[in-house]
C-alpha cells in the first residue's frame, strides 16, 4: 500500500468528475452558508443577551486549544481515505486505529494538563471547559474514516444532513445552559453533543465503515504519509489560533473577549466560502494531480471564484465594523471594531491560503507546506506579541496583516509557482476581484461619511457598494462561469 500521487483517471471519466464535483460544490456551499448562518444568528442571542466578553474570552481559550489539537489527533492518516488509490476499504480499519488511538492518548494529556494550559493562557477558569469541551478530540477521531469515504465521494448531500443534525443538538443544548447561566461551559457540552450527533450520522451515512483493524506494512506506509500533513496542520492551526494565546496571556480577560469577537466575525467568509471549497477541493485537486495544465487551470478558476465571493464580504465587514458591531451585537462590543477591519484583510489571505494549502498537499509537497507554516508562526508569535504590548488588540490584528501579506503570501506563490502553478496564473485569477474591492472600499467610505450610519443609511450603503462591486467584475464573469 503506497502513496503513488498518481492518478489512473481516463479522459471519458472527466465528465462524471466534473459533474460529481460540481454536485458536491454545490451542496457543500448549501450546507456551509445554511450552518453558518445559523451559527451566526447563534452568536448573535448568546452575546446580546446571555454572555459577556469574559465568557467569550473562555470559550475562545477553549476553543483555540481544541482546534489545535484536532489538527492533528489523527495524525494525517485520515487523508489517506480521499488520497490513496485503490478501495479505501481494505485500509480503512487501520486508519481508524490509528486515529482512535492517538486522539485517546491526546485527550489524556490534556486532561491531565487542563490546569496548567489554562493557566498560561491567562484564564484558570478555563480548565473545567478545556476538558469537557476537548472530549470533542477523541469523538472526531472516530468519525474520520466515515466522514473520509463520504467525502471521497463527493457525497456531500449525506454531509449535509450529517451537519445539520449535529448543528440543530449542539445549539439546542448551547442555548439551553446558557439560559441557565452555565457560561462558557454551555459552549462546552453542546459541542460534545453535536459531535456524538455527527459521530452517529456519519456512521449512518457511510454504513460499514466503523471497522477498528490492523496491518503493520499499511500503519507503516498510512504513518509516513500522514505525519508530515499533521505536522503542517498543527502548524497552520497554530497559526490561526496563536494570537488568541498571545492575547490571553499578555492582555486581561476584557480584550481576550473584544478580540475573541472580532476574530469570530472575520472569520465569517473564511468559513462560509472556504469550508464549502475545501470539502470538494482536496478531492479535486488530487484528481488532477498528475496533470500539470489540468491543475493550473483547476487551481486558477477555483481561486477565482472563492476570492470573486469573498472579496465582497471582507469589504462590507471591514469598512462598516464599528456600525455592524453596535447593530448587531450591541454597543458594549464596539472596542471590537477596532481589530475587525484588519483581521478581515488577513481573513481574506487565509482563504487563499488555505486553497493553495490543499493544492500542495494534493500534488504532494509536504515538504514546502511544513516550511512555510513553520516560517509563518516563527515570525508571527514575536510580531504579535510585539502589537500586543503596543497596540492592544488592534496592534496583534496589525501583527497578523504584516507577517501574512510581507512574507507568507511571496512564499506561498513560490511554493505554487515550483508546483507547476505559475505566478501568472494566480495573477489572473484574484485581479479582478480584488480591483472590484479597491473600488467597493471607496463607495462604501465615501457614502458612510455622507450618509451616516443608520439602518436604512447602511443598507443603501452596502447595496451601492455591492453593486460597484458586481459592475467591476463584469469583465471576469466568462472565467468565474468556467
Amino acid at each position: 500500500m503506497t502513496d503513488t500521487g498518481t492518478s489512473t483517471q481516463t479522459t471519458p471519466a472527466a465528465p462524471s468528475l466534473g459533474r460529481k464535483v460540481g454536485s458536491a460544490a454545490k451542496w457543500s456551499l448549501i450546507n456551509t452558508v445554511v450552518m453558518r448562518l445559523g451559527n451566526f444568528a447563534t452568536g448573535i442571542i448568546l452575546a446580546r443577551y446571555f454572555l459577556g466578553p469574559e465568557a467569550w474570552g473562555v470559550y475562545g481559550i477553549a476553543q483555540t486549544v481544541l482546534l489545535v489539537l484536532l489538527s492533528a489527533n489523527e495524525l494525517g492518516v485520515s487523508l489517506a481515505i480521499v488520497r490513496w488509490e485503490g478501495d479505501p476499504r481494505r485500509f480503512a480499519p487501520t486508519v481508524l486505529t490509528l486515529s482512535a488511538v492517538s486522539s485517546c492518548l491526546l485527550y489524556a494529556v490534556l486532561f491531565a494538563t487542563a490546569p496548567a494550559v489554562a493557566d498560561v493562557l491567562g484564564s484558570p477558569e478555563a480548565s473545567g471547559v478545556l476538558r469537557v469541551m476537548c472530549l470533542c478530540v477523541v469523538l472526531d477521531g472516530l468519525s474520520q474514516v466515515p466522514a473520509g469515504f463520504l467525502t471521497r465521494e463527493f457525497a456531500q448531500g449525506r454531509r449535509m444532513a450529517v451537519d445539520a443534525l449535529n448543528f440543530v443538538l449542539s445549539t439546542a443544548v448551547t442555548l439551553l445552559l446558557a439560559v441557565q447561566g452555565w457560561g462558557a461551559m454551555s459552549f462546552a457540552w453542546g459541542s460534545v453533543v453535536g459531535n456524538v450527533a455527527a459521530l452517529i450520522g456519519c456512521c449512518l451515512a457511510a454504513p460499514g465503515t466503523l471497522k477498528f483493524g490492523w496491518d503493520r506494512e499499511q500503519a507503516r506506509a498510512l504513518l509516513k504519509f500522514g505525519l508530515p500533513l499533521a505536522g503542517a496542520s498543527m502548524l497552520a492551526l497554530g497559526v490561526v489560533n496563536v494570537d488568541t494565546m498571545v492575547v490571553g496571556s499578555t492582555l486581561d480577560p476584557l480584550a481576550l473577549g473584544f478580540y475573541v469577537l472580532a476574530f469570530n466575525i472575520s472569520g465569517w467568509p473564511v468559513r462560509i466560502i472556504s469550508e464549502a471549497a475545501r470539502r470538494v477541493s482536496f478531492a479535486g485537486f488530487s484528481r488532477l494531480a498528475d496533470s500539470p495544465q489540468a491543475l493550473a487551470a483547476g487551481f486558477a478558476r477555483a481561486l477565482g471564484v472563492v476570492t470573486a465571493a469573498t472579496v465582497p464580504l471582507c469589504v462590507l465587514l471591514a469598512a462598516l465594523a464599528a456600525p455592524v458591531i453596535a447593530l448587531v451585537y450591541g454597543e458594549r462590543w464596539l472596542p471590537a471594531a477596532g481589530a475587525l477591519p484588519w483581521l478581515m484583510a488577513l481573513g481574506l489571505v487565509r482563504i487563499g491560503c488555505e486553497l493553495a494549502y490543499d493544492c500542495l498537499v494534493a500534488i504532494g509537497r509536504r515538504r514546502s507546506l511544513i516550511a512555510v507554516q513553520g516560517l509563518w508562526l516563527v515570525l508571527l508569535i514575536p510580531a504579535l506579541v510585539t502589537g500586543a504590548r503596543g497596540g492592544g488588540i488592534v496592534g496583534v490584528a496589525q501583527g497578523h496583516v504584516v507577517i501574512a501579506g510581507a512574507v507568507v503570501v511571496p512564499v506561498f506563490l513560490l511554493a505554487l509557482h515550483r508546483g507547476g502553478i505559475p505566478l501568472g496564473t494566480v495573477a489572473r485569477a484574484c485581479a479582478w476581484p480584488l480591483l472590484g474591492g479597491a473600488v467597493m472600499t471607496a463607495v462604501l467610505l465615501l457614502l458612510e461619511r455622507y450618509l451616516g450610519d443608520s439602518v436604512p443609511a447602511l443598507l443603501a450603503t452596502a447595496t451601492a457598494g455591492t453593486l460597484a462591486y458586481a459592475v467591476c467584475l463584469l469583465p471576469a464573469r466568462t472565467t468565474l462561469r468556467g
